[in-house]
């Protein structure tokens, strides 16, 4: 099967020729239809987080496709199924974290595309339990960029405890921050997108948002105050000043939902403390949702009450994809096409 493959963290990744994977017990084989490229495959191709997978590796965990093959033991899946394989690979299932709901804090858990071949790919094996059934009707084009955009900023919304009217600022419009926004907007936020585009703040407010700020034209901090402060900022953006600023921009009992994951070089954010003491702001960090999320944010998708805004690649052009990401030339999400 074709493959993009991590050798080295240091090159580009390689297309090459590499065998069909065998589902183990447990397991299945699933044919990818479409793998959306998400900053995190970036991250992990180049080594930047402390915990490092291992070379070589194929990176994606936003593989949709049709299960073509049963490991042994496998009762709970069929053949011609169409899944997702997203971020939490597995869990242990038996830790507190996992029998309370936030399998996603495991300690054992596996990651796909990380710790485990992911979907850049033909084919990959996935464990059983953990792949979640995508309902007819939502496109696998579509599928894959909630496999991960969506349903991390789902989760976040979640975390969140967001209020009808509440404003909600959303820092960073782009593969997770077009969906972000749809979420904060669906339980009833008032949302104010943030970035430096004025293109992804035009199509911010074509999905919903009730006020763009465009942060290098002018401080978001200051236009956020002029509406009368935020109650929850969720960043999605990778610099710490970025945090900072969402921090600054809260009015007092506000929440501030920590989602982006910068390179390890870019050290940490800055919080004052008086400020967080006095105002009452809660620090929220927000991993991936669950399998229960990604099931919700699927059966949105399918009502109509959410769009996708992503781009098709071939899967030849995955180093071409990456610069474009990385130069901020890419509207939203970019899905390859297998």
């Amino acid at each position: 099967m074709k493959a993009a493959v991590v050798n080295d963290f240091s090159r580009p990744l390689e297309i090459k020729d590499v065998p069909v994977p065998t589902p183990g017990p447990g397991e299945v084989l699933v044919r990818i239809e479409a793998s959306g490229l998400c900053h995190t495959d970036i991250h992990a191709a180049h080594g930047d987080w402390p915990v490092k997978p291992t070379p070589p590796f194929i990176p994606g965990h936003e593989g949709v496709g049709i299960v073509e093959a049963l490991g042994e033991g496998v009762v709970h899946r069929v053949l011609g199924e169409r899944v997702a394989l997203p971020w939490l690979g597995s869990a242990c299932g038996h830790c507190d974290h996992c029998v309370n709901g936030w399998e996603t804090l495991c300690e054992s858990q596996q990651n796909t595309g990380y710790s485990r071949d992911g979907g850049f790919a033909e084919y990959a094996v996935a464990d059983a339990t953990y792949v979640v059934p995508v309902p007819d009707g939502v496109d696998p084009f579509d599928a894959a960029p909630l496999t991960c955009a969506g349903v991390t900023t789902y989760k976040a919304v979640k975390v969140a405890h967001i209020q009808p009217t509440e404003k909600v600022a959303i820092f960073g419009v782009g593969g997770l921050g077009h969906l972000a926004l749809q979420y904060a907007a669906i339980v009833g936020g008032t949302v104010i997108a943030v970035d430096i585009e004025d293109a992804k703040l035009d199509l911010a407010l074509e999905l919903g948002a009730d006020h763009v700020i465009n942060a290098r034209a002018n401080d978001p901090v200051e236009a956020i105050e002029a509406l009368g402060g935020c109650d929850v900022a969720i960043v999605l953006a990778v610099l710490p000043s970025v945090f900072e600023q969402a921090f600054a921009s809260l009015r007092r009992g506000g929440r501030l939902v920590c989602v982006g994951l910068p390179p390890e070089s870019d050290g940490p954010m800055a919080l004052p403390i008086f400020a967080t003491v006095l105002k009452g702001i809660s620090v929220i960090g927000s991993i991936v949702g669950t399998r229960q999320d990604l099931a919700e944010v699927f059966a949105l998708h399918a009502q109509g009450r959410t769009r996708v805004i992503a781009e098709p690649r071939k899967l030849d052009e995955v180093n071409e994809a990456i610069e474009d990401v990385i130069s901020g030339r890419v509207a939203a999400r970019l899905v390859f096409e297998l």
